[in-house]
């Protein structure tokens, strides 16, 4: 059984502990947060036996094997690093950290202590992402693709009331791009690798971050646009073009249904089963890769091509 302490209380970790009560190689035992009134409540409510707002006193508990990191963006960093450090394996929220040589040098303390790092990006953990690739090849070569996820944030309301939130924060690495937009990046590099090139535009808000934006990446013979949002919302389905056929599905963070209609007027309908919270699929990799039955190698060239996607993007906005 692997014991895991948690640290951040926002919505996506009662996600987390939701499907981890799904897996039964983990059993999450503590919660974190700097606010003591804050950790006892958030664990009364969910569940969880033990609370805290001492990070060293958790990382120097015999009894937690490891740690899902779900704090700002920004301070996955330093935190996953203290994690690392101590001897304890870490399941952390995408980004895993901003920047590829954070990244680079967190996997060398992991490596030096034997432990596992495991970003939670949960589409490429899902097997229906993966289905999705397989169905591909059947529109025939690949000459664009268009992939999107936006998602109004009910806080952005307060940052138009002048209030100052965690997601919208740049010192806080918030911002569309990082919290949303690399869904789709991931799932880019999971069908298609790296592009050759990035461009991008962004649409800054008050707090100073990208609310939205959008990217062109090209590779050798077809192009693939990604937009995001945390300002507005959409329902559109995501789409891949072939010279044979276009293939549609609904999420590019969790895909449940696909279609593909080829030039001839062929319709074939796919459904995915799953859980309704893909972020089991994460969570048994985790397991996988800490009990030593798994390579954590794929995963880390995966986060790896994401992060530099993303400083490209950063690099060439327009």
């Amino acid at each position: 059984m692997i014991r895991i302490a948690t640290v951040g209380t926002s919505t996506i970790t009662r996600n987390f502990l939701d499907a981890a009560a799904s897996v039964d190689e983990v059993a999450v035992t503590t919660v974190y947060s700097r606010d003591p009134r804050r950790a006892a409540e958030f664990a009364a409510d969910t569940g969880v036996t033990h609370s805290t707002d001492d990070l060293d006193g958790l990382l120097a508990d015999a009894e937690i094997d490891a740690v899902y990191l779900a704090s700002p963006n920004g301070a996955h960093a330093e935190q996953a690093r203290r994690v690392v450090d101590a001897g304890k394996h870490v399941l952390v929220e995408k980004p895993a950290v901003p920047t590829v040589a954070e990244f680079d040098t967190l996997l060398e303390v992991a490596a030096a202590r034997k432990v596992v790092v495991l970003e939670a990006m949960r589409n490429v953990h899902d097997p229906a992402l993966r289905h999705v690739a397989a169905l591909i090849a059947t529109v025939g070569p690949v000459r664009r693709a268009s992939l999107s996820y936006c998602q109004r944030s009910a806080r952005y309301d307060k940052v138009l009331a002048g209030e100052h939130v965690n997601i919208f924060d740049p010192a806080l690495a918030g911002g569309a791009l990082l919290d949303l937009g690399v869904y789709t990046i991931a799932a880019m590099v999971e069908f298609f690798g790296e592009p050759n090139r990035v461009t991008g535009s962004s649409v800054p808000i008050a707090s100073g971050v990208d609310g939205a934006g959008a990217v062109l990446a090209a590779y050798d013979d077809f192009v693939v646009d990604l937009s995001y949002s945390k300002i507005t919302a959409s329902d559109r389905p995501d789409e891949i073009q072939g010279e044979h056929g276009t293939l549609t599905f609904d999420h590019v963070a969790q895909p449940t249904v696909a279609q593909i209609r080829m030039h001839d007027g062929t319709v074939t309908d796919h459904t995915f089963g799953g859980p309704s919270n893909n972020m089991v699929h994460e969570i048994r990799r985790f397991a996988d890769l800490v009990g030593g039955d798994a390579d954590p190698a794929s995963d880390q060239r995966r986060t790896r091509a994401t992060l530099r996607v993303v400083e490209e993007i950063q690099r060439h906005q327009i």
